[in-house]
């Protein structure tokens, strides 16, 4: 399927995509994120975002795994954290 008009560039490179390509894609709707893409001097391809997926079991993994280990000298972390950016101000 080809669908093939012209549209104005506007200020800030606003274009509106016209009804009838609107219309015959479904994944175009108001507000959906889209990846906007020149792989040619002469060529922008709009295509539908794909978020990456998230392993959310592995990474609750990862975090309990780095969580777990202990440094060697005395103190305490948070209070290093806490004074070291009260200096960078």
């Amino acid at each position: 399927m080809r669908i093939q008009t012209a549209v104005v560039v506007r200020d800030k490179g606003q274009v509106t995509i016209p009804e009838k390509i609107r219309k015959s894609i479904d994944w175009i709707t108001p507000s959906s994120v889209v990846t906007v893409t020149a792989e040619k001097p002469n060529e922008i391809i709009i295509q539908p975002y794909e978020q990456k997926k998230v392993d959310w079991d592995k990474l609750w993994k990862d975090l309990k795994r780095v969580r777990s280990y202990r440094g060697k000298g005395r103190g305490n972390l948070s209070a290093f954290i806490a004074e070291d950016r009260l200096t960078r101000r």
